[in-house]
């Protein structure tokens, strides 16, 4: 599950990383003052100390920023990451231009710098480890800060540090990987806040491998234990024109927390407190299968099921886009309509919802704060290419968030949020057309549930029309057009746009025949589209007129051909009787 408690403790060999012995020093570097390697600085607080350390077993030297008096002494951040020292010559200091600089003794050949561009000179700036963990750079007349460790992070957020994108100085801030932990040099994994709205994203090199779920108000909305306010952090997030970053703070004073992305590509939310032996695991993500990220693809579900059982399904009114892929649990081609994008416009067609699921990867949504959940519905509704909406709150009391094309990384998860799914009228079992006339009963009674039209002819991905469509090909069911009238209903001649002919087999309200018959026509005719035999096209549901749409077949019935040539010669009668017969025996028995 996420987040579950338990103490987290290092081998031995690791906690060398951490149990360095400093020598004391001041907490702020000047150019009198500058750090040779065994030398440290101490925040006045005395929670962070910066110097120099090899990591596990190499004798490599870089420059880190380090808990002070939290168990372990774990690294949070540090400075010559791809550029190590050999030997313990290091020096960090400020230069003749003002700048912090680490470098070899008697070299100013730069390993790494704050390179900034100032009008300063070297006596005029200095820098400054804080109870923060931040180390800044300080112009010493005006107190500006001229540069920040904040601003660059490694592998690890503390409390008051952003992370996200400054549209101003073009700055985003990004944790990335150690390459393993005796070395921290910058690996394939990257987390990032996107830019465009506000989740979380983790790469693995340029491929996408998680998200958070969106920001619910509250917190991350994919990580149910941060998707609502709790007694030991307070998340908020900006998303403006100047910035789209993301921070937190500790509620209480005397915890020691902090948030790693680690060499393997997992999250981790680690908290402890002085005294204790070591820190607590707050959980982790990616947690499990569903967690990768479009891992049922476009329109897909992930719900983690047991071990026989594939964990991926298509939203409502979708079906595998590559059955056979599917059948070999390969769900990344994701999902389609079953009948079209033209059976969703405007067509009778409305919403679903599905619940408990981490809403889909809201880059492809619009986000308005101030809709109600009706407004949100009804602008969905209105654009023919919006798939579905949902609130932006989890209590659904205000926000919109309006998906337009694909619908991606959508999970069960315990605690999420509602997704309303836009389908068709044949999902729905209504229809929203105008009534039909004379020659076609209406009602003003509706079908509230499609499967009373039995969810087996829903799986044979029969095309769905709408009423528009056989008004329009029927002349409104004029007279003309009626070829006569079977067991189920009158039966009409009609003409698509394209010039199709068709029949349109209507099952009234009258009919000698009731739904079962229908549902059976629909199943079998579907099933069996042999050579001679009429082929079904599709079919249409308006309130309680059921209508099958066939090919139009000129040469009129099967029975004018068996009784209606006196002259046929006999064998060949017999033939188109016994082939009529074995036709109907594999109806009867498929």
């Amino acid at each position: 599950m996420y987040f579950a408690k338990g103490f987290i403790f290092l081998l031995p060999q690791t906690l060398l990383l951490f149990l360095l012995q400093f020598g004391f020093s001041q907490d702020t570097i000047t150019i009198s003052k500058p750090i040779r390697d065994g030398d440290v600085l101490v925040s006045k607080g005395e929670t962070f100390a910066l110097g120099f350390f090899s990591p596990g077993v190499f004798t490599n030297r870089y420059v880190g920023i380090r808990y002070y008096r939290a168990p372990e002494q774990p690294m949070v951040w540090v400075a010559n990451r791809d550029n190590p020292i050999n030997d313990t010559s290091g020096v960090l200091s400020i230069d003749v231009h003002g700048n912090l600089l680490l470098h070899v003794e008697d070299r100013n050949q730069p390993i790494w710098s704050t390179n900034i561009v100032t009008q300063s000179s070297n006596n005029s700036t200095h820098a400054q480890l804080l109870d923060s963990g931040n180390l800044i750079f300080v112009l010493n007349k005006t107190s500006e800060v001229l540069w920040q460790s904040f601003n660059y992070p490694t592998d690890t957020t503390l409390p008051n540090m952003k992370l996200g994108l400054d549209r101003t100085t073009g700055l985003n801030r990004i944790l990335t990987s150690w390459k393993s932990k005796d070395d921290p040099g910058n690996c394939s994994y990257l987390l990032n806040t996107n830019s465009s709205s506000p989740e979380l994203f983790l790469y693995k090199g340029s491929i996408l491998w998680w998200r958070s779920g969106h920001w619910n108000g509250f917190g991350w909305s994919g990580v149910p234990p941060l998707s609502h306010p709790n007694h030991l952090f307070n998340f908020s997030i900006v998303n403006n024109q100047t910035e789209t970053t993301t921070s937190w703070v500790e509620l209480l004073p005397e915890i020691f927390s902090r948030l790693v992305v680690d060499e393997s590509g997992s999250i981790q939310r680690f908290l402890s407190r002085e005294g204790e032996q070591g820190w607590f695991s707050l959980g982790s993500a990616p947690l499990d299968r569903c967690d990768n990220y479009g891992k049922c693809g476009a329109f897909g579900k992930c719900q983690l099921q047991n071990d026989t059982e594939f964990e991926c399904t298509c939203l409502p009114g979708f079906q595998p886009k590559s059955p056979s892929e599917w059948s070999l649990r390969n769900a990344s081609s994701g999902c389609v309509r079953k009948r079209g994008q033209a059976s969703i416009c405007k067509s009778g067609d409305g919403f679903v919802k599905v619940e408990n699921v981490k809403l889909p990867d809201s880059s492809f949504a619009r986000v308005d704060e101030k809709l109600s959940l009706k407004e949100c519905e009804q602008q969905c509704l209105e654009n023919c290419s919006c798939a579905a909406y949902g609130g932006v709150d989890a209590k659904e009391e205000v926000g919109c968030l309006r998906w337009y094309g694909e619908l991606i990384d959508a999970r069960v998860l315990n605690g999420g949020q509602n997704l309303y799914v836009r389908v068709d009228a044949f999902k729905l079992g209504r229809g929203r057309q105008p009534t039909l006339n004379s020659d076609v009963t209406a009602s003003s009674t509706t079908f509230q549930d499609s499967q009373k039209l039995d969810e087996g002819i829903e799986n044979l991905d029969l095309p769905f029309f709408d009423i528009s469509t056989i008004l329009a090909a029927t002349d409104n069911f004029s007279f003309a057009k009626r070829l006569g009238q079977g067991g189920f209903g009158p039966v009409y001649k009609g003409q698509l746009a394209n010039g199709q002919e068709i029949a349109i087999k209507t099952l009234s309200r009258s009919s000698r025949q009731g739904i079962e018959e229908f549902k059976n026509e629909v199943r079998l005719i579907a099933k069996l589209q042999l050579r001679n035999l009429v082929r079904l096209f599709g079919c249409c549901i308006h309130k309680e007129e059921k209508m099958l749409i066939y090919e139009y077949m000129p040469n009129k019935s099967l029975d004018l051909f068996i009784f209606g040539m006196p002259f046929l010669p006999s064998h060949i009668a017999f033939n188109y009787v016994t082939n009529s017969c074995f036709r109907a025996l594999v109806l009867k028995y498929s």
